[in-house]
């Protein structure tokens, strides 16, 4: 199966091509006929919050994002809101409990705004339960379908860290804004004069922090029951700075579309980021989604204006000398990303740029990174200790360093 073959639905409709998409997201080819876990590509986030309603407007307002379908009491659900929205390829579920008893509270309640379903395009959903089950994966839902006059899906669930699933659908036989029992719905928010159709266009890669000691073993559980494979390692110096220290690996699926870096604290003089997410949270979660944007200068000033903070990177990481001869020519001048506070990295393919959000919710846990890809398919090594410097900054700021 060619790359071209494995576009989504979702990515077509987001007038995204082959070559967009490789751009985007370093996409490379691969043959899926041995696979034993075929993924075609992200379906969507899945987020429990406190506050739907606000979160979703938030999304719109702030991130450029569009309400396209929803689920809740005037829909018969009388569990909870749930509102779809879309970027691009991007797709946000926002859940916010209505019913006192509803399970979202208690989840909520422990968890605080956070990411609880990293879901997944497959083409066969019961060849994927059939091999994560074989390869000792908690199956949370059977195989089943679900049908309304738009078609049917066949949707499961696996397990993951901490209370974080996958849940595995294929939709290839429904034509539906989302799922069944949601219905089509827009908004009255319209988006500034001048503002870009939309700031990003693809989920590029999210990352999972788990506890100490932990990180081989979901590396694992990836390589095995979902037959990832093993993408980079950042161990040691790269990834420490004076003061806190991580690990991190990253798995991927055969085509590179889905990427999951997973971290865990590693001992230092003081507490990690990781540390501070494993405690606010109250354990493993996904940490980041990154956000793939063709045009991350506009991207950060629309955000900006918005009211979206940035984490700050000191004049220095733009004046050193290493750093002007390693990454060569890039598409802006070095002024115009120093600026924004924007970081940029080559490898032996090409070059990225990329900035993160501060904490987008109350706890200091979820954040996004924007990235825009020219070639290159890593993860921006030679900025990890310019990130978790400015990291420690803000942990500093709020007492937990």
């Amino acid at each position: 199966m060619t790359i071209e073959q494995t576009l989504t639905d979702k990515e077509r409709l987001a007038d995204l091509d082959l070559d967009q998409l490789k751009q985007l997201v370093g996409l490379v080819e691969y043959d899926s006929a041995a696979d034993p876990f075929p993924v075609s590509g992200w379906d969507a986030v899945v987020w429990i919050v406190g506050n739907a309603t606000q979160t979703a407007h938030y999304f719109q307002s702030a991130f450029g994002m569009t309400l396209v379908a929803y689920s809740g009491p005037t829909t018969g659900n009388r569990d909870h809101h749930s509102f779809v929205l879309e970027s691009g390829a991007v797709r946000f579920v926002i859940k916010g409990a209505v019913d006192p008893d509803s399970p979202l509270i208690e989840h909520h309640r422990i968890h605080g705004d956070g990411v609880v379903d990293i879901a997944l395009a497959v083409p066969d959903v019961d060849k994927c339960i059939a091999h994560a089950r074989a390869q000792g994966a908690t199956v949370l839902d059977e195989p089943h379908d679900v049908t309304d006059e738009h078609g049917t899906v066949r949707l499961a669930a696996i397990a993951t860290y901490g209370d974080t699933r996958h849940t595995l659908i294929d939709r290839s036989g429904y034509s539906g804004p989302y799922l069944p029992g949601y219905v089509e719905r827009t908004s009255t928010h319209r988006r500034r004069d001048g503002a870009p159709k939309r700031l990003f266009q693809a989920l590029d890669h999210v990352v999972g922090n788990v506890e100490l000691g932990k990180m081989d073993e979901w590396v694992g559980f990836y390589n095995r029951v979902m037959g990832f494979t093993n993408m980079a390692e950042f161990v040691g110096e790269d990834i420490a700075t004076d003061y806190s220290a991580l690990m991190s690996k990253v798995v991927s699926n055969g085509n590179h579309r889905v990427k999951f870096p997973l971290n865990e604290p590693a001992i230092a003089k003081k507490r990690s980021q990781i540390d501070e997410y494993l405690d606010f949270y109250r354990g493993p979660g996904a940490q980041h989604l990154a956000l793939a944007t063709n045009d991350i200068l506009t991207a950060v000033d629309q955000l900006t204006a918005e009211g979206v903070e940035f984490l700050a990177t000191p004049d220095s990481y733009y004046e050193d000398p290493e750093l002007r001869a390693r990454i060569g020519n890039v598409r802006a001048p070095i002024e115009e990303l120093q600026k924004r506070g924007i970081l940029v990295d080559r490898d032996e393919d090409g070059y990225l740029l990329q900035i993160f959000t501060k904490p987008l919710v109350d706890r200091p846990t979820v954040f996004f990174e924007l990235i825009e890809r020219h070639g290159s398919l890593g993860f921006g090594i030679g900025n990890f200790k310019a990130l978790f410097e400015a990291i420690e900054r803000e942990q500093a700021a709020r007492g937990n360093f």
